[in-house]
């Protein structure tokens, strides 16, 4: 038997209960991982609140990310042998769990040198935040850009692997003590949003020009700001809803601002073949061995708190990343 933590019904941190399961033998193509470190996403909020319909429907587990150790092997899984420490970023949904049977095909080894906690925070994130900085915009030396919620777990990554590439970073954050959580981790400028004007102050660090680039992964409350901080032909990346989803609104919009574009991407179409999960996965392994981009582990709660941790991620109280410990 297993501990897993299930949803049976739509609604808050309270939805989510832990339970007993047996689990069953790896058939063609699976593995069953012992968990060590579990990953906390905000994805995992718009799955429980019924935001993101769940692939098979309720009841469901949540959890996208997670690092362990490969257990039994199923039927022509010939490159893990049990003993094996792996990780996964992009699910399926299930991670939030002791122990789970899934797909051999998203698990990427872990070198020795990064530890299961760090391999747990690092896959989603990691990953998430590489596709954005090199392939949804290519971030060239020398550009600045626009970072949301840079205090926040993509967004501390983001901070640090775009000042790797030469980039200057603006970050937003809401209070002191993340402003300087986020100067820390390669924010050069950073804007209290709950006591500055974003889009003056964007302009003013830009000579009046704007960026040409917004990363966002807050969604409704900042749209419509962070168009105005784009330069003409500017690029809007929202890639996440963390204060809601962003209403319609009029296409015309982006004329009259610059001719602008907006793109809502997400993980999953990046990394959807095994070559280009292997790709992203070695990027992110790589930069955090050099250490040029650190996994901060701010927050830990045990799998069984998991009502807990959602309840202060979405409250924002949380920096950096936010594990759970099976």
């Amino acid at each position: 038997m297993v501990q897993r933590i299930v949803v049976r019904s739509f609604g808050g941190p309270e939805v989510l209960e832990l339970e007993e399961v047996d689990l069953k033998r790896p058939g063609p193509g699976e593995v069953r991982v012992r968990h060590t470190a579990i990953g906390l996403n905000y994805i995992d909020v718009y799955l429980r609140t019924g935001l993101y319909p769940p692939a098979d429907g309720l009841p469901f587990t949540p959890g996208f990310e997670a690092a362990g150790v490969v257990e039994e092997v199923g039927e022509g899984v010939s490159w893990l042998r049990p003993g094996q420490r792996v990780a996964y970023g992009t699910g399926p949904a299930g991670a939030y769990a002791e122990a789970r049977v899934m797909p051999a095909a998203v698990l990427i080894p872990i070198p020795d040198d990064i530890d299961d906690r760090t391999a747990a925070a690092m896959m989603l994130k990691g990953m998430t935040a590489r596709y954005l900085l090199k392939q949804t915009y290519a971030v060239k030396p020398g550009e600045t850009i626009l970072v949301h919620a840079a205090a926040g777990g993509v967004g501390l990554i983001l901070c640090q692997w775009a000042k790797h590439l030469g980039a200057r970073v603006l970050g937003t954050v809401g209070s002191p003590e993340k402003a300087e959580i986020a100067r820390a981790h390669g924010c050069d400028h950073v804007i209290l949003y709950r006591e500055e004007d974003v889009v003056k102050r964007v302009r003013e660090l830009t000579d009046g020009e704007g960026v040409p680039v917004v990363y966002d992964g807050v969604g409704r409350a900042t749209f419509m700001s962070s168009l105005d901080c784009l330069k003409p032909r500017g690029l809007l990346v929202s890639f996440g809803n963390a204060s809601g989803a962003v209403e319609a609104f009029n296409l015309g919009l982006l004329a009259q601002k610059g001719s602008l574009y907006v793109t809502r991407p997400t993980l999953f179409h990046y990394v959807a073949s095994r070559a280009e999960l292997e790709a992203n996965a070695r990027d992110v392994i790589e930069v955090v061995r050099q250490g040029a981009v650190k996994i901060e582990i701010h927050q830990t709660f045990p799998l069984a708190r998991a009502a807990d941790a959602h309840r202060a991620l979405e409250a924002r109280s949380t920096t950096g990343a936010t594990v759970l410990m099976p």
